[in-house]
């Protein structure tokens, strides 16, 4: 079987280098908080061109605390509506109503599958308040446009960067353009941690110090609590295989281009349409998700030829039981996206001939 994701095998490449992080971590003698995450901090700011990143337990927790900082900082209040993509994963929206905000579920750009301008100015209201751009399956959102609007209409922007760690456009890294990313380190992204975690990135001074404060019990001095926070914060253990991992980051990128490169240039079959891809620095291809008509027989196909997929998502969000309230709405992009996608194998875990069995398994398919 040629498995979609295989992340023992992908870690094993770096299990040296994590396994003398990990002792380290243990001869420190020091688990919460201590030279681990900050120096993954440090290096991951860098990484992004941001001025901060502040370690979270997780990509949800990146989203909600940010918004909720902002509430803290008097720039949202109760009911400001903010507009994301509704063919989004649902932490996106989950992160919106935790802070008793309003999403805004507008229908993506039909070929990106991401936010755009044109999207963003019909679903502008005078309680719209923050756009989040989702830089789904790991191509990056048009933040030139979504910036330029935002300054127009003094909004806030908090990316969504949960997959697309690495991903460029001008010449600025995901996490640098807004206000604020979000950023998953989730196992499966393409810098994974070996379980949960998060990071918030941001050039202000005074929400990387809320957002902080607010992931600590909402306190800056121990046993002094200045806000009702939270306990959010990324793991010693987990910052240090992090810091391994994003050495090779770049690596991995690269890995997963040279995997879509073949998909693009050698999948010829008219009965599956193929993502866009013109900046070959703008896509980071967490996910290669291409669209069939016929989903279930093309992954039965598949299948048959020892070939695992997976669906993102098989529910986009406005149809989810926990938000019955919004179950009425018609979304029909959104809705067609949901029903036609699929996600092949990629990642560093394949090798050429697993590729090619891909390839010619999907152009057999009819």
């Amino acid at each position: 079987m040629i498995q979609f994701l295989n992340l023992k095998e992908i870690n094993a490449q770096y299990k040296k280098d994590m396994l003398a992080a990990c002792e380290a971590v243990i001869d420190s003698g020091w688990y919460i908080q201590g030279q681990s995450v900050s120096s993954f901090e440090s290096n991951f700011a860098n990484y992004c061109g941001a001025e901060h990143a502040i370690g979270v337990a997780n990509g949800l927790d990146a989203l909600t605390l940010t918004l909720r900082a902002w509430k803290e900082l008097g720039k949202l209040k109760d009911g400001d509506e903010v507009i994301v993509q509704a063919n989004t994963y649902i932490a996106s929206v989950l992160s919106i109503t935790e802070n008793n905000l309003v999403p805004v579920l507008v229908e993506p750009n039909p070929t990106t599958f991401n936010l755009d301008a044109e999207g963003i100015r019909t679903a502008l209201t005078d309680k719209t308040k923050v756009i989040l751009p989702v830089h789904l399956y790991g191509l990056i959102s048009p933040m030139h446009e979504i910036m330029s609007i935002a300054q127009q209409h003094d909004l806030l922007v908090l990316e969504d960067c949960a997959q697309s760690h690495g991903a460029i456009t001008k010449g600025k890294k995901a996490g640098s353009w807004g206000h604020a990313g979000a950023f998953s380190f989730y196992p499966g992204k393409n810098l994974g941690a070996l379980g949960d975690g998060g990071a918030v990135t941001t050039s202000c001074d005074k929400l990387a110090d809320v957002v902080r404060c607010l992931g600590n019990y909402g306190s800056k001095k121990k046993y002094e609590n200045e806000l009702v926070g939270v306990n959010s914060r990324l793991d010693e253990i987990q910052a240090a295989m992090l810091d391994v991992k994003l050495k090779h980051l770049d690596k991995e990128v690269s890995a997963r281009k040279a995997i879509a490169c073949r998909y693009l240039n050698e999948i010829k079959n008219n009965l599956v349409c193929l993502p866009k891809w013109e900046d070959i620095e703008e896509h980071v291809f967490h996910l290669f998700v291409v669209k069939v008509d016929e989903r279930e027989k093309f992954a039965n196909h598949l299948k048959e030829n020892g070939i695992q997929t997976l669906i993102h998502y098989p529910l986009p969000p406005h149809k989810q039981a926990a938000y019955k309230k919004l179950n009425g709405l018609s979304l029909p992009v959104t809705e067609s996206i949901h029903e036609q996608v699929i996600s092949l194998p990629i990642g560093s875990h394949l090798t050429y001939d697993d590729i090619s069995v891909v390839i010619n398994s999907i152009n057999t398919f009819s």
